[in-house]
């Protein structure tokens, strides 16, 4: 038992890394780890039922209804992994973009064929909604980000649609904050410095959005499963285009935020020209991305057998 909980903490904790990074999904990890349909059933459970159960004192029936088993190292997990890596995630993209996202994007080009894999019966159909959720993912990444908005109702929103975005494979919280215009603000200067007047309405909003969007991702796995799993892959591959290693920051030099910093309003995807060192380190990192996957699938499918 010790060693599952262990188990899921891990998974938890590469989640959290994850979804800190614009462009990366933690519900790609949970998806290829082998805890995300329990996650989101777990999630869900969190109903008037859990609350009776609550009333009547009745915590181990509690525990065992909402999944704790997975939740509570799992999201004590992805806590921990935020907190930890928002400073040095900030350090690495600084010194070391390319090299950086070119890891990431080796573990989502490898992601895709651990996630596609599932779809239980390939038709046109789940050709249709893989297509579909490529076009969904690629239009998104498109999109020009908003303006930085601390106002709290706005807040509340962002936590919501940001954490929707991250249990969902393929689509990033992050970049979704980012598109917000309040990636910085959120993930980078109020988790580093604890600045709890802007985590609060956001984690509020994260509660309340990922409560009511279980029910609806429970509802389609049990309903149209093949459908879901071949949409969620076609969001994957969409990705690809947002975490491009090679690529430079359009920024508009008329509109900066409260730091001094321009507005990122799209980016520059360019191939290497040179095939020297800088390259070379990007290439190793896309496979070191690739063995990630590979070792990461490994501990999902050994955790079931457990």
């Amino acid at each position: 038992m010790n060693k599952v909980y262990l188990s899921n903490a891990l998974k938890g904790f590469l989640m959290g890394a994850a979804n800190v990074i614009p462009g990366v999904s933690g519900g790609t990890i949970a998806f290829i780890t082998g805890i995300y349909e329990d996650l989101i059933e777990g999630v869900k459970s969190f109903d008037l039922d859990a609350f009776n159960l609550l009333k009547q004192k009745r915590i181990k029936d509690l525990l065992d209804h909402v999944n704790a088993h997975v939740l509570i190292p799992v999201f004590l997990g992805a806590g921990i992994s935020i907190i930890s890596l928002a400073k040095l995630l900030k350090f690495l993209f600084l010194t070391y973009p390319t090299q950086v996202w070119a890891y990431f994007f080796g573990l989502i080009l490898a992601s895709i064929w651990f996630v596609g894999k599932t779809i239980p019966k390939v038709n046109l159909a789940t050709i249709i909604s893989f297509l579909a959720g490529t076009a969904i993912a690629v239009y998104i990444a498109m999109q020009v980000p908003a303006q930085e908005n601390d106002a709290t109702w706005y807040l509340l929103i962002c936590g919501a649609v940001a954490m929707c975005s991250m249990i969902l494979p393929g689509l990033s919280g992050s970049f979704v904050l980012l598109l917000m215009g309040n990636y910085t603000l959120i993930m980078v200067n109020a988790i580093s410095n604890f600045d709890f007047a802007i985590i609060a309405p956001v984690g509020l909003g994260a509660v309340l959005g990922l409560l009511a969007f279980s029910h609806l991702l429970t509802y389609l796995f049990k309903n149209f499963k093949g459908y879901t799993i071949s949409l969620m892959t076609g969001f994957i591959l969409g990705s690809l285009m947002t975490i491009w290693p090679w690529k430079n920051e359009i920024t508009d030099p008329n509109i900066v935020n409260s730091k001094g910093v321009m507005k990122v309003i799209g980016y520059d995807r360019y191939l290497p020209e040179t095939f020297d060192g800088t390259t070379i380190f990007a290439l190793v990192m896309v496979v070191l991305g690739i063995i990630s996957v590979y070792f990461v699938e490994n501990m999902g499918e050994k955790t079931k057998e457990a």
